[in-house]
Order: C-alpha cells, then sequence, then structure tokens
C-alpha cells in the first residue's frame, strides 16, 4: 500500500517550494521517502509523490496506491488524456512499468491517518526547503502507532 501527496506552497505566486511524500505500507511496517522538488507546480508535485513511492519498490508488486490527487489517479486511470507534465509522467510511468497498480483517490483532509500524515510530511519538507529525515519518520510513525484507516 502507497500513500502519496504532493505539496507546492506559493503555487503560481513566484517562489514555489514543492516536495512529495510517498508512505508505503507492508504487513504493518511503514516507511516514508520524500523529495525537495523545488519550484514544481502542484500538479508536478503530486505526480512525482506517486513516483518516489513506486521507485522504492525493489521488485514487482501488486500496489494499492491512495492519492487525494484526481488529476493522477485518473490519469495513470486512463480517464483523462495527458496535454502538460510530459517529463513527470515519464518518470511515473517508468516507476509503474514494474507493478500491477490499483489507482485509488482518497479524499483529502477528512481523517485518514495515512493521507493526513503524507500531506503533512509533503508541507513541511517545502516550507524546510529540503527532505528532513525526521519529519520522514514522523510520518511512518503517525501511521505505525495506529492510526492507519484505508
Amino acid at each position: 500500500m502507497i500513500y502519496c501527496d504532493g505539496s507546492s506552497l506559493g503555487n503560481g505566486r513566484g517562489e514555489t517550494r514543492a516536495a512529495a511524500v510517498a508512505l508505503l505500507g507492508w504487513r504493518d511496517k511503514w516507511r516514508a521517502f520524500g523529495e525537495y522538488l523545488g519550484s514544481a507546480t502542484n500538479q508536478q508535485a503530486e505526480i512525482a509523490a506517486a513516483a518516489v513511492g513506486l521507485e522504492k519498490l525493489t521488485e514487482p508488486c501488486r500496489v494499492r496506491l491512495l492519492s487525494d490527487s484526481r488529476y493522477v489517479v485518473e490519469t495513470m486511470s486512463g480517464r483523462f488524456r495527458r496535454k502538460a507534465n510530459h517529463e513527470w509522467w515519464a518518470r511515473l510511468d517508468r516507476a509503474a512499468a514494474a507493478h500491477k497498480i490499483s489507482w485509488e483517490w482518497i479524499k483529502g483532509h477528512a481523517g485518514h491517518a495515512a493521507q493526513e500524515a503524507v500531506d503533512l510530511a509533503a508541507r513541511n519538507i517545502a516550507a524546510a526547503g529540503r527532505a528532513d529525515a525526521e519529519v520522514l519518520r514522523e510520518a511512518a510513525a503517525a501511521v505505525a502507532d495506529g492510526g492507519h484507516r484505508a
């Protein structure tokens, strides 16, 4: 299972700071991974978040990937056409190629502990301007402590 979220602070207003975070769960073990993306847009950060999670898988897997981005879920499910962000989609396509993925939309800011954890981590990394190991540990701990609801 992968929960992912991207954040772009200042999106469309000059000094944009973006980040992408993915939370991977397997048999009640959770790990968070993140990247600072610099001046990426919110859509680009959402695409990157899914790629970050999938890139961490070391062998072909069946994956349930949950994102609060309809843009990512609908595009990867073949319901939206790709009109922009082609280099970002190419990264996600490469990351997804080896896996069987169920792309699922999850409502953001609706009390899902894992989604809230990746959202907060992405915002904190974007604000800090770097991927912070403590922020990622806290995201994983928030779910490992029993707050996981899908």
